[in-house]
């Protein structure tokens, strides 16, 4: 079945615009689901919408949104008052500006998603765009609503297309220098950062999509399907790794390498005095 589109509108590049359309970049592939269950009666137990004061059971169909401007006080909001607050970005995507590739951290990176032109109409423009923004080594920046907020948008050129990443805000992120308190600013041996750089050339190779497999996912599922026969898994579950209190890190850099540590200065030093 062909994806439906979850927006529909224009991308607008000064006095150029290309009528586009995003869909999902990812699906809910079948993943392991749990039900709440009450363990005494192997039933499932059921979530109950309800009025928080009266405790009259309701259908979601019959709820509304509501604003809480006080404790316990809501304004209750209709399509009518959201259609209000449309914005432009709720139809029109304007590129705002372009960007070096790879100058917007990925811990910005929110969802994904394709973005298609949207009619043969929209080929031209879509392909010149798409292709100049790969001989320039440039993305854009754009924002569109979705899902009723106004989200900054990221558009990148892949090898078949564009595609649209959502943006976190600077405030959606927790202070990166709480957590790593100067780390970057700490002096670094060179010849260990040699040493380091050698490891790092002697383990580079190819992105594989099997590389982000969800291993824990593909054991759980063989822990059910062995209870579901009757049985334990055959294999034992493999240990934690023990920590390796690694005191000489040059020592375990040559090591990683294969290179012998060279001995120490004095035990030369003694050596040669016998």
């Amino acid at each position: 079945m062909a994806q439906r589109p979850i927006w529909r509108g224009h991308l607008r590049l000064a006095l150029v615009s290309c009528p586009v359309a995003l869909y999902n970049a990812r699906h809910e592939r079948e993943a392991l689901h749990f039900h709440l269950i009450n363990p005494a009666t192997g039933n499932r137990i059921r979530m109950v919408t309800q009025d928080a004061e009266t405790g009259d059971a309701l259908r979601r169909g019959d709820l509304a949104k509501g604003y809480q401007f006080k404790k316990d006080h809501f304004l209750v909001l209709d399509d009518e008052d959201f259609e209000s607050a449309r914005t432009e970005s709720s139809t029109v995507m304007k590129v705002d500006k372009f960007v070096e590739v790879g100058s917007i951290d990925p811990i910005y990176y929110d969802s994904s998603y394709y973005m298609a032109p949207d009619g043969k109409a929209a080929d031209d423009v879509y392909g010149v765009l798409r292709q100049a923004m790969v001989e320039t080594n440039k993305v854009a920046l754009t924002r569109v609503v979705i899902a009723r907020r106004e989200r900054a948008i990221l558009i990148t050129p892949m090898s078949c297309g564009l595609v649209a990443h959502t943006l976190f805000e600077e405030r959606d992120l927790n202070a990166a220098d709480d957590v790593f308190e100067g780390a970057a600013d700490q002096k670094t041996d060179g010849e260990m950062v040699k040493l380091a750089k050698q490891l790092i050339d002697r383990q580079v190779g190819t992105y594989d999509p099997a590389d982000v497999e969800d291993r824990y996912e593909t054991r759980l599922r063989a822990v059910i399907e062995a209870k579901l026969k009757g049985r334990g898994l055959d294999e034992a579950a493999p240990g934690a790794a023990e920590p390796d209190n690694v005191v000489d890190l040059m020592a375990a850099l040559r090591k990683s390498l294969g290179q012998t540590t060279p001995a120490p200065a004095k035990a030369k030093a003694s050596r040669k005095k016998a």
